[in-house]
């Protein structure tokens, strides 16, 4: 490819290559938005950029499941959330369950301590 490409995909003449763009998520974003869209499609992003079709489809398949989860009700990750959280709360439970059981074994019954009440 002849030329430096630009923030925005577009190739500039001056035949300068020193600067390499980086594909960052808004630039994959505005990729898969064009692709959706219908302004572009897959093969002539990933010819234009040297990518492959794949990688660009993948970008349009990961950026669709991510709109997906987000209208979820319940998204995904918030699920793992509450149950990473729900299994350390029954954790604390069990070891404060353990703590009252061992106090409840030392303590004396009023009956049997050695002064008066």
């Amino acid at each position: 490819m002849s030329g430096k490409q630009k923030q925005n995909g577009a190739v500039d003449g001056s035949g300068s290559s020193d600067e390499i763009q980086r594909w960052t998520a808004p630039r994959k974003a505005a990729a898969a938005l064009d692709i959706i869209k219908g302004n572009a499609t897959a093969a002539d992003l990933a010819r234009q950029h040297d990518l492959t079709v794949a990688e660009v489809e993948g970008w349009v398949e990961k950026f669709l499941e991510a709109g997906r989860e987000g209208l979820r009700a319940v998204p995904r990750d918030q699920d793992a959330r509450f149950e990473a959280e729900k299994k350390d709360l029954l954790a604390k439970v069990g070891e404060l369950t353990l703590q009252v059981d061992a106090l409840k074994k030392r303590r004396v019954h009023p009956a049997q301590r050695p002064w008066p009440t």
